[in-house]
């Protein structure tokens, strides 16, 4: 089972249909469980019961959860797969001692992979979508894994099961979030044969 983290201002806010719902359909469409929690709700004790965890993003205009990231503290003694999409991977590179810093992006804009992966394929041009105000620097112990020297768009970490991405996979590469639910499960093959 997946744990979905709404990074949202509040719980149930219309913000979730278009950062959080969208993620849950390529989860459902994966056959994969899910819930999907507020990040208010989550700590170290709830995430470790789950099989995967997708920090959603969030609007543009919504930065509660940079005021609240000691709420964050979970993530790094939390030994299950993490993946952060945008605000997501804004909170793992801060949690980790990146530095949030402005980075205002909106579109299509085509995107270097630069570092093969199991999550992201072989280092490649894709487009992806961008909807943020905010990036992150790397933090100490992440590979860089796509953008330029100046703008790190994906990473990793060297030891854990720990991503981040500042695009928004669930509008431009539903692969790449169907690709984070079934790694590690015995038909991972089929996965990686497109």
């Amino acid at each position: 089972m997946i744990l979905l983290v709404d990074l949202c201002y509040e719980k149930y806010s219309l913000s979730m249909y278009e950062f959080v719902f969208p993620i849950a359909d390529i989860v459902k469409r994966a056959k994969v469980r899910y819930d999907i929690m507020h990040h208010s709700e989550v700590g170290l004790i709830t995430a470790e019961k789950y099989d995967k965890i997708i920090l959603c993003g969030t609007a543009l205009k919504d930065g509660i959860y940079l005021e609240n990231m000691d709420s964050f503290s979970w993530i790094k003694e939390c030994t299950r797969p993490l993946l952060g999409i945008c605000a997501g991977m804004q909170v793992i590179g801060s949690i980790f001692g990146g530095r949030i810093i402005s980075q205002p992006s909106i579109g299509l804009q085509e995107i270097d992979i630069v570092k093969e992966t199991s999550l992201l394929g072989k280092a490649r041009q894709i487009e992806g979508y961008h909807l943020h105000n905010y990036g992150v620097t790397l933090p100490q112990g992440f590979e860089h894994l796509v953008g330029s020297s100046d703008q790190v768009e994906a990473f990793k970490h060297e030891e854990r099961f720990i991503y981040g991405i500042t695009f928004h996979p669930e509008v431009r590469n539903k692969w790449i979030v169907d690709r984070f639910v079934k790694l590690g499960y015995e038909h991972v093959e089929e996965i990686f044969n497109r």
